[in-house]
């Protein structure tokens, strides 16, 4: 027999068994952690302990799985926490943005942990590096300058990047390639904008989307079209920007929007006792209207 106690199952309070090889394996669910601070002295509040208990995860008695991580395989860890951040945010759900910010907040400790484990660099110095940073980048707060508005502190703020990225560098270049392609394209036209390469008013910007779905009406070939596919979506975003519009924020609220609208469409057709493929699309598009009116109320 095998006794494990498990302490990342932690809703429930049951004790559950199950066969396994070499005899049964008895699985103690537990809520161990109601009682840990006053168990140990250890206060969970802490940023200290908590670098503790990432340091511990990764040392020689730690966790398996903690302990085989790297900088390459976290990523997509990081990348979904932060989206379900984002999900969150979206909710307008205080409980789970707290629970999602610790999730991203694990996954930051543990790239410093692996970083200081390889003598690159340390949390202390991440976070030496970000306050450095936040001060050199507001003279108004913590220098002389003198601000009128926001708008004169992102002009302090550009200039200041500029002159940290030196002479010669594009200013492009800070922009990650990485980023969703939406929010880049938004980027990039932003930065070409603050050079003076931009449309008078959005007139012109309009205009140009016109001119590029025209010229996606044209295509003739596959090649023609994915390229002029993205000339049109390129200009699309530069008419958010002009707009004040998050461009891959409309397009995440559109996603959502579509998903509840088709999940209510898939509902109505089960209390129906039939399927979505068995409606007619005359059928589909009435439950669609229905749908934009329920949902929006």
């Amino acid at each position: 027999m095998i006794i494990i106690t498990h302490p990342y199952i932690i809703n429930a309070n049951s004790l559950a068994c199950q066969g396994g090889i070499g005899g049964p394996i008895i699985i103690l669910k537990f809520r161990f952690w109601e009682n840990v601070s006053m168990s140990t002295g250890r206060d969970l509040r802490s940023f200290d302990e908590f670098r503790r208990i990432i340091s511990a995860l990764r040392g020689p008695d730690g966790c398996p799985w903690d302990k085989e991580q790297t900088h390459e395989s976290l990523k997509r860890f990081l990348l979904e926490e932060c989206y379900e951040t984002l999900e969150a945010l979206d909710e307008g759900a205080p409980a789970r943005l707290c629970e999602e910010l610790g999730d991203v907040l694990l996954q930051i400790l543990l790239h410093a942990q692996i970083a200081a484990e390889a003598g690159e660099f340390s949390m202390d110095d991440v976070i030496e590096g970000i306050a450095l940073k936040l001060i050199r980048r507001h003279p108004h707060v913590f220098g002389d300058v003198k601000v009128g508005s926001a708008a004169d502190v992102v002009q302090n703020w550009e200039a200041l990047k500029r002159h940290e990225r030196g002479e010669g560098e594009s200013l492009l270049a800070s922009v990650p390639p990485s980023m969703p392609a939406l929010a880049y394209s938004q980027a990039i036209q932003r930065r070409a904008a603050q050079a003076g390469f931009d449309w008078k008013d959005i007139s012109g910007v309009l205009d140009k989307v016109k001119e590029e779905l025209e010229e996606l009406k044209a295509a003739t070939d596959e090649k023609k079209r994915l390229h002029e596919f993205g000339d049109v979506l390129f200009a699309v975003v530069n008419a958010g920007r002009w707009l004040g519009v998050d461009c891959e924020e409309a397009l995440r609220l559109s996603n959502a929007r579509f998903y509840h609208r088709f999940r209510y469409i898939e509902e109505a057709a089960a209390a129906r006792g039939v399927s979505v493929r068995d409606l007619s699309f005359e059928d589909l598009n009435t439950l669609w209207e229905e749908a934009k009116t329920e949902l929006r109320s």
